[in-house]
């Protein structure tokens, strides 16, 4: 996969972590959950489509490039968690603790993908 792509990629994702905190914060204020079939199914494939493309691009490009501080393991729990984090964002039901510990969690891992790539490719 095209290291460009796997940036946007990266870049995508980050906008999906944020979107989904967005709404989870929504529904918890309004007490209130989303469609699943109008609203939660469309975004968590979305989402989960895009972590899929990612995890297996950048485990293909970690066999070949040495990552600083970054391990396959830490893609895929990423990939995980956002999966997850795309869907519990719908139900105000969802523990505010954990989400927002995966949230942070999966921005941490992307960030720093995020810088890693930039310094590859500069």
């Amino acid at each position: 996969m095209q290291k460009e792509k796997l940036q946007r990629l990266t870049d995508q994702l980050i906008k999906y972590t944020s979107e989904a905190d967005d709404i989870y914060e929504g529904v918890r204020e309004a007490g209130k959950e989303k469609d699943f079939f109008s609203e939660v199914k469309p975004f968590a494939d979305q989402v989960k489509e895009a972590c899929v493309q990612w995890e297996s691009g950048m485990k293909e490009w970690m066999k070949e490039t040495e990552f600083k501080h970054l391990f396959p393991e830490q893609i895929e729990q990423t990939a995980h968690n956002l999966s997850d984090v795309a869907v519990q964002a719908f139900f105000p039901k969802t523990s505010y603790k954990r989400f927002k510990s995966h949230v942070q969690s999966v921005e941490f891992i992307l960030h720093h993908v995020k810088a890693e790539i930039e310094r590859i490719l500069s």
